[in-house]
């Protein structure tokens, strides 16, 4: 999975993943966006459940709630996020697919240690007051915070009808131009720390491996459409101060 999300960090700098501001016919059928953002996460939550449900460590407390913080982010990107966008714009069926790939991967990776492959011992019953935990919980929420209001600033930019391109500024779009991107990768940090991990930390890497070169696509778009209004400066891609 590793080595994967290094050919696809490299590979994303040259070609667009052809979904949202890079939507391309080229590749090929499309479905609704809110029906493919749906088709395309849904299947990680529904996984993840599967993996818990048929594991007899499933009254685990400690894996409960790494359980109950993944799903918290799936249920919001599944079922609440794609309902509250906008416009009637399409998302390539093929992009569906390799996000239902990816996803389940994901799924099996994260659930895979967590109910499966982690030795009975690695997580005792006070892990949850370990500073690991309590660091890692603070960074996921703190990131999921981040996410959420992004999604929100973006998607009120406009009013309705209103077809003009804006620049957003709010929040920690101040400081980088992808601030949605920047909130989801500093979720899953937090979750590769409050797991203690290598599956957490994988997951992490290619959250940035995936949404790396398409901030810095978006990045020079933006600087494209808004010119001298976009302090270079100042505002960064996806990290803020550095990248």
């Amino acid at each position: 999975m590793s080595v994967v999300a290094v050919v696809v960090f490299v590979s994303l700098y040259f070609v667009d993943a052809g979904y949202g501001k890079f939507y391309n016919k080229k590749w090929g059928p499309a479905v609704n966006n809110k029906l493919g953002w749906v088709l395309m996460e849904s299947p990680v939550f529904f996984a993840m459940l599967l993996l818990w449900l048929f594991s007899d460590r499933r009254a685990d407390m400690v894996r409960l709630a790494f359980l109950f913080l993944f799903e918290l982010h799936y249920i919001h990107r599944s079922f609440v996020f794609p309902f509250r966008m906008r416009g009637h714009s399409v998302m390539p069926l093929s992009i569906v697919v390799m996000g239902v790939t990816f996803n389940l991967l994901n799924a099996f990776m994260q659930g895979g240690w967590i109910f499966y492959i982690s030795p009975d011992d690695y997580y005792p019953a006070d892990w949850l007051t370990d500073p690991r935990f309590i660091a890692g919980f603070l960074v996921f929420i703190l990131g999921m915070f981040i996410n959420i209001q992004s999604d929100d600033i973006i998607r009120n930019l406009r009013k309705e009808g209103d077809t003009k391109h804006y620049l957003p500024k709010e929040g920690m779009f101040r400081y980088v131009t992808s601030a949605n991107y920047f909130g989801e990768f500093v979720e899953w940090i937090g979750f590769a720390i409050l797991t203690w991990s290598w599956a957490g930390a994988v997951f992490a890497l290619w959250t940035f491996a995936n949404l790396g070169p398409r901030a810095a696509r978006i990045y020079d778009k933006y600087k494209l459409e808004f010119g001298e209004e976009l302090d270079t400066k100042k505002v960064k891609r996806i990290i803020p101060f550095i990248y």
